[in-house]
């Protein structure tokens, strides 16, 4: 396989380039990933009978391979990021593909372990590679697209199942074929399609914590913390209180998705304008309004139209978490990016491997409770947020050091 330095690959085409391929993956990984999430709800609930504890213990399993995501670093000494990236997404897919053939709860539980390990280790690298490719002065806004390109993506996977389910009366098992199929031949081609593109600051390939990012590892903490309830519950809430049937859910993610397409590029565009202080601190005092009036729907009884809405916005908001990736562009040593990628994913998912199993049983209890908690996270990544310098660099990490002269702010 030939081998192009990033700054020989001005003479290939267009669409040969690194940035192209990072297009290219955003658009394929979603096609496997965003319909094992729109039908899993159903399908769990209809031919598997799973309740709430069963839900989170399902979510505990798939977020073991993110914990030991630090492990793509050994992975690393004898393969190439680029090369681990594509197969991780080829196991993504067929997995998912399989995802119906094991209906029970060890079945769904072994498969989706398998499907997690390849999109876990895939998402590392991706953001690893992101960061080294992208040039930092255009990070946001190309993140921002590549977001969007990825929800497009997502966007036609859905709408087909909207428009296909109930008219040709479609079965779990079809649908997670052609879904992880897709995303597997396309990972093969890119293999084949594309040269292995070199960074020119060769990654460290060992574990590295620095004390200087502890920031980032904190904010990278909150972050797996919070996200797991939204990912968990609101979903499950929308099928086990307000009944959602496939193509009612699929709906209502195809809304996600074009406001995704909208949003996104605005959202690069906002932390380009305002930094990431500003950005992430708007999006965590969104994210407490939200979780606030989640449990408003336990609470007060609010129908159907307030807990879609909600759940529309929530997921704008998470688009903002590009900004995180962009603060540590800006602080990171260009040596440190993979093998921090790596840490950073696995502290991520710390809370993740044991939060949804216990936030299961207390669903049980108490739905609304598990919104508050969600509330709480957020108010704690607000004052985290908070600690970024307007203007970060290696050396000003926080608004407590200033080793470096002050910007103005």
């Amino acid at each position: 396989m030939k081998v192009v330095q990033l700054s020989e690959t001005g003479p290939l085409p267009v669409w040969r380039r690194p940035v192209a391929l990072l297009f290219v993956l955003a658009a394929a990984m979603p096609i496997a990933f965003a319909t094992w999430s729109a039908l899993l709800n159903n399908f769990v609930i209809e031919v598997v009978g799973f309740d709430g504890s069963d839900i989170g213990w399902l979510h505990t399993v798939r977020e073991i391979p993110g914990f030991f995501a630090i492990g793509v670093i050994g992975i690393l000494l004898f393969m190439r990021e680029q090369v681990l990236g594509l197969v991780s997404l080829a196991l993504l897919g067929v997995a998912t593909a399989l995802t119906a053939q094991f209906p029970s709860l060890g079945g769904i539980l072994t498969i989706t372990m398998l499907s997690s390990i390849g999109f876990h280790f895939y998402e590392t690298v991706n953001q690893s590679l992101q960061l080294q490719w992208i040039d930092k002065l255009r990070a946001p806004q190309t993140l921002g697209w590549i977001l969007a390109a990825g929800s497009a993506a997502t966007l036609l996977a859905y709408l087909l199942i909207v428009l296909t389910w109930s008219a040709f009366e479609l079965s779990f098992d079809i649908v997670y074929w052609v879904s992880g199929g897709v995303t597997a031949v396309v990972a093969v081609a890119c293999y084949f399609l594309y040269p292995q593109f070199e960074s020119p600051e060769p990654q460290i390939k060992r574990i590295i914590l620095r004390r200087r990012y502890w920031l980032y590892y904190a904010l990278q903490f909150m972050s797996g913390a919070r996200r797991q309830i939204f990912v968990v519950f609101a979903g499950f809430m929308m099928v086990e209180r307000f009944g959602f049937e496939v193509h009612e859910i699929t709906a209502l993610f195809l809304i996600n998705l074009v406001a995704n397409m909208i949003f996104a590029p605005l959202m690069g565009r906002l932390v380009t304008v305002f930094g990431e202080r500003r950005a992430l601190a708007f999006e965590y005092v969104g994210l407490i309004i939200v979780f606030v009036a989640y449990g408003g729907i336990y609470w007060f009884g609010w129908g159907v139209v307030i807990a879609s809405v909600l759940y529309v916005v929530d997921h704008i908001f998470f688009a903002l978490a590009l900004a995180l990736k962009t603060y540590f562009q800006k602080i990171a040593d260009p040596r440190d990016i993979a093998p921090t990628a790596a840490v950073a994913f696995t502290i991520n998912h710390i809370a993740a491997v044991f939060l949804p199993a216990l936030l299961g049983y207390l669903w049980l209890a108490s739905p609304a409770s598990v919104f508050a908690l969600a509330a709480g996270m957020a108010a704690i990544s607000l004052v985290l947020a908070l600690m970024i310098p307007r203007h970060p660099v290696p050396g000003r990490e926080t608004i407590f050091n200033r080793t470096l002269p002050m910007p103005a702010e």
